[in-house]
Formats: structure tokens, C-alpha cells, sequence
């Protein structure tokens, strides 16, 4: 992913969480040297300051982390966060 495209998807997700009434957080960006150092970053916020709800902006943001499991159901039950897809929504 470029920059650029990088900060598209940084736009459209503070569009989505402004047009879903959420308070937009921090967004965690996983390098491929250092994978999975922003996920782990991300449960530990979310697990620290009570978050209810993560946004990600595909399904496949968590399945390039998932070898034999399936992340987005192991991080919600483990978490008690909510995983919204912003693809989703129309």
C-alpha cells in the first residue's frame, strides 16, 4: 500500500466512524517487519481504555493475520469489542 492510498483509507474511515456516530480513535498500521507489533498495540487500547467497537476497513485486515483461526471472532471474544467492516455498510 502507498502513502497515498494509505491516507484514503485513513479519510474514509474517519468518514465512517463520523457518519456512525463513533468517536474516531487511534488507527493501527501493521508493517510486514513488524507484524503483529499494531495488532497487539490495538488489544491492549482496547482492552486499556474500554473500547466498545473496532473498524476495519475490509475483512481482510484481520484475515492476513489469521493462519489457522479466525481472528475477528477469537479478537471479539476475547476483547468484548464489536468488529464493524466498513465495507460493509452501505
Amino acid at each position: 500500500m502507498t502513502d497515498g492510498e494509505l491516507a484514503d483509507l485513513k479519510d474514509q474511515l474517519e468518514e465512517f466512524a463520523k457518519a456512525e456516530g463513533f468517536a474516531m480513535g487511534t488507527i493501527y498500521v501493521d508493517e510486514t517487519d513488524t507484524t503483529p507489533a499494531a495488532f497487539q498495540a490495538l488489544i491492549e487500547a482496547v482492552n486499556r481504555y474500554e473500547v466498545t467497537t473496532v473498524v476495519l476497513p475490509s475483512r481482510l485486515h484481520f484475515d492476513a493475520l489469521a493462519v489457522t483461526h479466525d481472528v475477528r471472532n477469537t479478537f471479539e471474544r476475547a476483547t468484548g469489542t464489536r468488529v464493524v467492516i466498513a465495507s460493509d455498510t452501505p
